[in-house]
């Protein structure tokens, strides 16, 4: 869902500093599902334009992260929520016209279908602002939602700030209002630090419009766990953990096989395609993609990969940056590194490492091999203990194993070097020339046997010394 066409801009609040993560990172940049907290906020408001982040606290960090995703106003000193407001005046106040969402940068349970909503209230209503409450037996430090006798909002107080009977009240401010711009101009030039905190809040716009008889509408949401905010870290798993369950019920309605959702972690990017089957303790990061009837896991970790259809990725295996084709079988425990392909039908069995490598159709390496900058044909055959030397100590290099070769066990292949179509290799060799197609190459020491020595050594052992 997106907000273009809407005619509406946004400002995030994103200064803050989080003292209860006790961490020295900006708030918006801990992770939640993976990414960062403002990320989640920037995707709800997508299509807003312009999209104006409030930054503070570790401001340069937070600016560098989101470069190109929205433009940055500063809030120094930080002096309260309507003073970060404040600081975006004049980005927000170019176009006087139409309607400004305000919302918190750590909100990452929000759907953009809620803000359609709110934005939709706002329209019908006809006023100057609307804000989203939700409900909860105690709301704790929330702002608490002041109603007059006719039901209509008349003020928003601080927790603070409450009396005991305004803190009994159970309607809270979740910090995600609609303004008419130029309303929203007037009230924030009444605003004063009067208060307990000593700073400008921007719930005491709400009070200055109705003051000013302007009109003030609320949405109250249906799930109040769409407003739960981020400020320790037992919150940030919270949301987390929200945000991953959430996605996988949407990927099982759509047909996605997911044993053990509570073991389960699929990122914000992650794709995958009805009748694939994620096993338990599988983390799917990044932008990876798994194909139709492809099997992950268990305790698979995946990250920017790619698995075709039908694939298998078994027990403790790790890929990042990779694509496995179709049909492919991995594991268990390989380890697959970035810009590893591996084709259609081939084999990457136990305790195999590939970097940079192409692992032609139907090619097997079925245990305890490092292939490492090399491409290899289809239906090459690598014994247990193949390893490719590509590192001299300053350079890497290739090589290329040709279509339908056979490499014996615990060879090691000293790159750059060329092994030809059908050619063998022996087994324990070590190669450092290039094999023609359909030659046999030995790199191997000559044999000794002596006959009766083992017998002889033991022999004189059971005489004892001299």
């Amino acid at each position: 869902m997106s907000l273009a066409g809407r005619r509406v801009q946004a400002v995030l609040l994103a200064a803050g500093k989080g003292t209860r993560l006790k961490s020295a990172k900006a708030k918006v940049l801990q992770l939640a599902q993976g990414a960062p907290l403002l990320e989640h906020a920037l995707r709800a408001v997508a299509g807003a334009e312009p999209v104006t982040v409030v930054v503070g606290h570790d401001a340069e960090s937070v600016e560098t992260a989101f470069a190109g995703r929205a433009q940055f106003v500063r809030q120094d000193p930080p002096l309260g929520t309507g003073h970060a407001v404040m600081a975006a005046r004049p980005a927000f106040a170019q176009r006087a016209e139409g309607t400004v969402l305000v919302l918190y940068g750590d909100l990452p349970l929000l759907r953009p279908a809620t803000l359609e909503a709110l934005l939709d209230t706002h329209a019908v209503s006809g006023a100057a602002a609307t804000l989203i409450s939700a409900e909860l037996p105690d709301a704790g430090a929330y702002g608490r939602v002041l109603r007059d006798a006719h039901g209509e909002v008349r003020a928003i107080v601080e927790a603070k700030d409450a009396s005991p009977e305004e803190r009994a009240e159970r309607e809270w401010n979740v910090g995600v209002y609609a303004f008419e711009v130029q309303a929203l101009l007037d009230a924030l030039g009444r605003l004063s630090p009067q208060n307990a905190q000593g700073e400008y809040y921007l719930t005491d716009v709400i009070g200055h419009l109705v003051a000013a008889k302007r009109h003030v509408a609320a949405f109250r949401l249906a799930d109040a766990r769409e407003a739960l905010g981020v400020n320790t870290a037992a919150e940030l798993a919270v949301a987390s953990r929200l945000l991953v369950e959430r996605r996988l019920d949407a990927l099982m309605a759509e047909g996605v096989v997911v044993e053990d959702p509570a073991s389960t972690f699929v990122g914000l990017d992650a794709r995958l395609e009805p009748g694939a089957v994620i096993r338990p303790g599988t983390l799917l990061e990044g932008r990876t993609h798994i194909a139709a009837g492809a099997t992950v896991g268990p305790f698979a970790h995946l990250v920017d990969s790619e698995v075709g259809a039908g694939a298998t990725i078994l027990d403790h295996c790790l890929l990042r940056e990779c694509v496995v084709g179709a049909g492919a079988s991995i594991g268990p425990f390989a380890h697959l590194r970035p810009q590893a392909r591996v084709g259609a039908r081939a084999k990457v069995g136990n305790f195999v490492e590939l970097k940079n490598t192409y692992l032609g159709d139907g090619a097997k390496a079925p245990h305890l091999s490092y292939l490492g900058d090399a491409t290899i044909g289809a239906d090459v055959n690598l014994g247990a203990g193949t390893i490719t030397c590509n590192y001299d100590g300053t350079s890497k290099h290739p090589m290329s194993i040709g279509e339908g070769a056979f490499v014996g066990s615990n060879a090691t292949l000293v790159a750059p070097l060329t092994i030809g179509m059908g050619a063998y290799v022996g087994a324990g060799s070590t190669i450092t020339e290039d094999v023609p197609a359909d030659a046999l190459a030995l790199g191997r020491g000559r044999q000794v046997v002596k006959p009766g020595w083992a017998k002889k050594r033991r022999e004189a052992k059971a005489k004892g010394p001299r």
